[in-house]
């Protein structure tokens, strides 16, 4: 399998960029097509249709390929795949419930493939107090294909708002819904990982009284409360609340203990004063235990290059083609350092790159099983047998 990646400000340019790619005789069948929604995504998917290509796209909180980070552009990664061992699967969520309807995702992948590895992608609104579950989306699809299935990908985003976001495809697209490109994994290997890097702090708390993604209570105390004390009581005012708030929460997310293996990351999204509550981007029914975490250290991108080093060597693996999958919190939080992130990961698997900014992960944490995570950067190394 063949990979490159473009880029591009316009429609015209991502036409240009795609006709010189394919100057070579180089002829891609699929774009994972990461794009901001002030791109025409429609155009764009007319552009890779006229070439028979199918495309997997997310609008995005800014995008990036080799070398370039960028907001407001498209960044695409082509790959010649054969179309024999890959096919997207699409489902409005509508009324229905999550859990539900990627089982069913999950379901049909079995129909098509005997072991099938998913790439995702979700969205939901966070505005309106509708942020996709991501945690039902990767338990649906375990409950058709089992704990051992592959996954890795991302939640759609908006320049850094947090409603409005779209995932599409030719001839459909959805502010509500869940796309997954499923592999053969016979056919396709896919090795990757979520990796946070931010260390926990203090006591065991726990969710005493919770509904949906709001939290009520922490140890019997109004939670907004308990999480603005541990901040040291920071003001909230100033007329943009809603993203000083979630600048806070994506750097100190809540650390959500397991039975085993390594803590799945939640980051708070909202607030509501006159509740004391927390709108996480997750449900944590009461019981929920959790640590608070630290702001992020300069050592957090070696320990994310640390693991996929030790990933590529164990497995002796080698790549196609990379996916990069990373929270739109640890650009907030990592600034520059963000891109050399990005640009260690490529070097690591030395082949083409592409991803985009999410609100929300999915991935396989090491050594443990696949979780819908926060403040992570996921990544899926691809390579066709």
């Amino acid at each position: 399998m063949k990979a490159k990646s473009i880029k591009g400000n316009s429609t015209e340019e991502i036409k240009s960029a795609l006709e010189q790619s394919m100057s070579d005789g180089f002829k891609p069948t699929l774009a994972f097509a990461f794009c901001s929604l002030q791109q025409d995504t429609d155009a764009i998917c007319a552009i890779f249709e006229r070439e028979n290509i199918s495309v997997f796209g997310t609008s995005t909180s800014g995008e990036f390929i080799d070398g370039y980070q960028g907001e407001g552009s498209a960044a695409i990664l082509l790959v010649d795949m054969n179309p024999k061992h890959f096919a997207i699967l699409f489902e409005e969520i509508g009324t229905r419930d999550v859990r539900e309807v990627a089982r069913k995702i999950g379901e049909d992948a079995l129909q098509i493939f005997k072991k099938p590895a998913f790439i995702l992608t979700a969205n939901g609104d966070v505005e309106t107090e509708e942020p996709i579950n991501g945690e039902l989306v990767v338990r649906g699809i375990e409950d058709a294909v089992g704990p051992h299935v592959s996954i890795s990908g991302g939640t759609a985003g908006n320049d850094m708002k947090l409603s409005g976001t779209k995932i599409f495809m030719h001839g459909r697209s959805s502010n509500k819904g869940i796309m997954a490109l499923v592999l053969d994994e016979d056919k396709i290997e896919m090795h990757g990982l979520a990796v946070s890097g931010w260390k926990p702090v203090g006591t065991i708390k726990t969710v005493t009284k919770s509904e949906g993604g709001w939290i009520y209570t922490i140890d019997d105390k109004p939670a907004l409360e308990v999480f603005l004390s541990y901040m040291g009581k920071p003001k909230l005012e100033g007329g943009n609340e809603d993203k000083n708030f979630y600048n806070l929460g994506s750097t100190y997310p809540l650390q959500i203990q397991r039975e085993s293996g390594n803590p799945a990351m939640c980051a708070p999204a909202m607030f509501n004063k006159e509740q004391g509550s927390l709108l996480c981007e997750y449900n944590l029914p009461v019981g929920t235990k959790f640590k608070f975490s630290l702001p992020p250290d300069f050592d957090i991108i070696e320990e994310v290059l640390a693991q996929s080093k030790e990933v590529k060597e164990t497995h002796h693996a080698n790549a196609d083609a990379l996916l990069v999958f990373s929270c739109l919190g640890r650009l907030m939080n990592l600034g520059p350092l963000a891109n050399e992130e990005l640009e260690g990961l490529k070097n690591v698997w030395g082949v083409p790159m592409a991803g985009f900014y999410c609100y929300g992960e999915f991935g396989r944490t090491k050594n443990d099983k696949q979780e819908f995570h926060s403040t992570t950067i996921s990544w899926a190394a691809l390579k066709e047998k």
